[in-house]
């Protein structure tokens, strides 16, 4: 995990046989990944369903998954926290493969939209709704036309849009994804 941040429990419920809720774990989450290498962010992959509605049942573990993976399962929803350390050169200087190589580090190498004339070499796309709370530091939303700066306790709903995340700040910023699969009308 990131030393720069503390560390976020992840509670997770059940039901007992008798059908009477309880506490399943609670411990910090168990799949963390910097990505990028240093200087990256750091991703932490806190749980995902694998289709809407979901099934409740007693005590179902998290769906397993090989790797990182940007997008929610098809049909699905994913919650990650996300450690965006300050943003230096390495990542405003990424050529277009580089940063495509980034998106693949997160399996997500079919999102990236890096070109030449970008707003941030960073830019990418996926078909979700995305929620995401910033619960503390900065970060700068990009997106083709515009951007804006987002603090501590904002939301940004994130539908579907190009955009990148960008830490023009001195400090970490952690924000807390809900991403929902989604499906782009024609046209789009």
């Amino acid at each position: 995990m990131n030393p720069t941040h503390g560390t976020f429990r992840r509670i997770v419920t059940g039901h007992d046989g008798a059908g009477n809720a309880i506490i399943i774990s609670d411990a910090p989450p168990t799949r963390a990944q910097l990505v990028g290498g240093s200087g990256g962010p750091t991703f932490f992959e806190v749980w995902s369903t694998r289709e809407t509605p979901t099934v409740i049942d007693r005590q179902s573990d998290e769906p397993a998954e090989d790797g990182l993976v940007l997008a929610p399962p098809k049909g699905g929803t994913r919650i990650r926290v996300i450690d965006f350390p300050p943003e230096g050169d390495a990542i405003r200087k990424l050529t277009e493969t580089e940063a495509a190589e980034k998106f693949g580090e997160m399996g997500g190498s079919d999102a990236a939209r890096s070109k030449a004339g970008a707003p941030h070499p960073l830019m990418h796309r996926t078909q979700t709704i995305d929620y995401g709370i910033v619960l503390e530091g900065e970060l700068t939303l990009v997106v083709d036309r515009g951007e804006t700066t987002i603090h501590a306790g904002d939301i940004v709903i994130q539908r579907g849009t190009n955009h990148a995340w960008a830490n023009r700040s001195s400090r970490n910023c952690r924000v807390a994804f809900v991403l929902i699969d989604g499906q782009f009308v024609e046209g789009l």
